[in-house]
């Protein structure tokens, strides 16, 4: 039910994610998600690829800091109002959102939302306990 996100700190300057991606393409990995936030001075870059234990290794040898982060995907009806249905159920039951970005597969489909947690463990059963449909780890490396 969890999937492997791999975190990447960058420097805030030209070029650093072009690095990225090009070590990651160069390792035969694809990817499947990501979000990018920043600051002034660095930015945290976070990936979900087809094969986590290679883009890692393929990372640490080109020097750069990674690191593993269990996120949760869960399938939502790419229509109004279906993010707030399950943010709302996540919040009555206590559950915090540290941080989510999402993905469209294919558009009036399903989107795909990856949520992290404060407690991973528990917004899993809230969200099975209310029927959310979860993607596991395998389908979105491999999607």
């Amino acid at each position: 039910m969890k999937v492997d996100q791999i975190s990447i700190f960058l420097e805030n300057k030209a070029g650093r994610l072009a690095e990225v991606t090009q070590v990651i393409a160069d390792a035969g990995i694809n990817i499947r998600a990501l979000s990018l936030a920043d600051t002034s001075d660095f930015g945290i870059l976070r990936l979900i690829v087809t094969d986590f234990e290679k883009a890692k290794a393929a990372l640490k040898d080109k020097g750069f800091t990674v690191g593993r982060t269990t996120v949760v995907a869960v399938k939502v009806e790419d229509t109004p109002g279906g993010l707030s249905s399950i943010l709302s159920i996540l919040s009555k039951s206590g559950i915090n959102v540290e941080y989510m970005y999402a993905f469209v597969q294919q558009s009036g489909k399903d989107a795909i939302l990856i949520f992290r947690f404060d407690r991973t463990d528990q917004g899993i059963e809230v969200l099975k306990a209310n029927n959310i449909p979860i993607v596991p780890g395998e389908t979105i490396y491999n999607i």
